[in-house]
């Protein structure tokens, strides 16, 4: 077994072709037929895109008043996508209070487990988003 841990190539040598994966974005194929010699070819591997959408300003908006409604906070007390929960003085009993509002307001059921990684308003309006892309599937 051949191995070059600086470009992280690792191969075993066997009469066939042996493929394996390069670090980057490269694939290394390794050639060996009863040869003493070694080829190998490097081809391009597309990029891999990663879209991330945020959620619609109007849910976010939506979840902004559902929060100021269940904590009792002024209309000049700021609510946008990047508030804690936490920072506009949720506890606990009301964070399951704002969860259940949403679930209310939007027709969706949020889990426990996807309800405690809840953190910010943001969160949970990408939340709804993902739920109701996901209802109307």
């Amino acid at each position: 077994m051949a191995s070059i841990a600086a470009s992280s190539i690792s191969m075993q040598p066997r009469h066939a072709l042996a493929t394996t994966r390069a670090s980057g974005l490269k694939l290394a194929s390794f050639v060996n037929q009863e040869r003493n010699n070694l080829s190998f070819r490097l081809r391009p591997v597309p990029a891999r895109l990663r879209i991330s959408c945020a959620a619609k300003p109007e849910t976010v908006d939506k979840v902004c008043e559902i929060a100021r409604k269940q904590l009792a906070l002024s209309s000049d007390e700021p609510v946008t996508g990047a508030s804690k929960f936490s920072d506009l003085g949720a506890d606990s009993l009301d964070t399951v209070e704002i969860v259940m509002g949403i679930e209310e307001e939007f027709g969706v059921t949020i889990k426990e487990d996807n309800a405690q990684n809840i953190t910010t308003v943001q969160d949970a309006a990408d939340l709804i988003e993902k739920l109701c892309r996901a209802k109307g599937a």
